[in-house]
């Protein structure tokens, strides 16, 4: 399936991609294995954009293991990789064992087959919330570990005393304090745990926002590269350390109708197409095409080196 659509864009050549602006961006961008060979550029919003010349993080680094390997997702702007490699030695030097990183961005950047909505221009990078085991993990630990939930189980706003130790504050601390952090998303219960236990130091919680479904790794997301034309900032977070906005998230769900709504017709949602993005992504998603780079698709995952410690 993949090699079939680069070959598709190999022979159609420039005007491949515009051949197939209707079909889902998630599928053609899903399927390119290797990136744009182009000046590094996130292009478009976080949730609608895509990646040029996007940098592999390297699968093993003195103080990171990527995880799932078979997703491909292990590739950023250079400042988010720059970002990763500064973090995971800074943490290090506070006591945090090592980053385990999860999906970054596809090659191209560009909607995901499975998974998130953003991640889409290389700037958005996830980190579990699990410290790095001290030795290297397998290939298939890779794909089966499941990140550990800091939450407890049936509780979905209550920390887990088992899981949550006085390293993670150390880690999501470390990791707002970059000037080019934007946001960084937690679980609601684990944003309401570090105001309760920041301190006097607490300028560093406000880029800390809660969020849906991040109670086993945190989701980092950096600013637009000063100077990147085409590239969709988010709207900056409001002063104060956002502590006292959490109460929304604490209210007890409203009781269930006393009468059944009517049920509606399921109505799919509207699939993202290429057309949907912003026109520079057609050029992304055709760039550099050969018959050199459609025989690199499906390509083994690469031997893991040992680590050396």
């Amino acid at each position: 399936m993949r090699i079939a659509v680069v070959v598709a864009l190999v022979v159609l050549g420039a005007g491949g991609a515009l051949a197939q602006t209707n079909r889902p961006a998630k599928q053609l961008f899903g399927s390119v294995s290797v990136p744009a060979d182009l000046a590094p550029r996130a292009i478009g919003g976080y949730a609608k954009g895509c990646l040029a010349g996007a940098v592999a993080l390297p699968l093993d680094g003195p103080n990171w293991q990527v995880m799932r390997l078979s997703r491909n997702r292990n590739w950023g702007h250079p400042v988010l990789i720059d970002y990763l490699k500064r973090l995971s030695a800074d943490a290090a030097r506070d006591g945090w064992p090592g980053l385990l990183v999860g999906d970054l961005s596809q090659p191209r950047g560009g909607p995901m087959l499975t998974g998130h909505a953003s991640h889409q221009v290389g700037l958005d990078g996830d980190i579990w919330l699990t410290p790095m085991p001290d030795y290297q993990l397998s290939v298939e630990e890779r794909e089966k570990k499941s990140a550990v939930s800091m939450l407890m189980t049936g509780r979905h706003l209550t920390i887990d005393q088992k899981a949550w130790t006085h390293l993670q504050p150390v880690v999501l601390k470390r990791a707002a304090s970059y000037p080019e952090v934007a946001r960084i998303f937690v679980s609601a219960a684990i944003k309401q745990k570090l105001c309760e236990t920041a301190g006097g130091d607490r300028a560093w919680l406000r880029k800390i926002r809660p969020w849906y479904g991040h109670d086993a790794h945190f989701h980092v997301r950096l600013d637009c590269p000063p100077g990147a034309a085409g590239c969709t900032p988010q709207t900056p977070v409001g002063p104060g350390d956002g502590c006292d906005q959490l109460a929304e998230w604490f209210k007890p769900p409203p009781p269930p109708p006393t009468k059944p709504p009517e049920p509606k017709p399921y109505v799919p949602p509207r699939e993202t197409t290429l057309a949907d993005l912003p026109g520079a992504c057609t050029d992304v998603l055709n760039a550099g095409f050969s018959a050199g780079a459609a025989a690199s698709f499906g390509m083994p995952l690469p031997r893991l080196r040992p680590r050396v410690n």
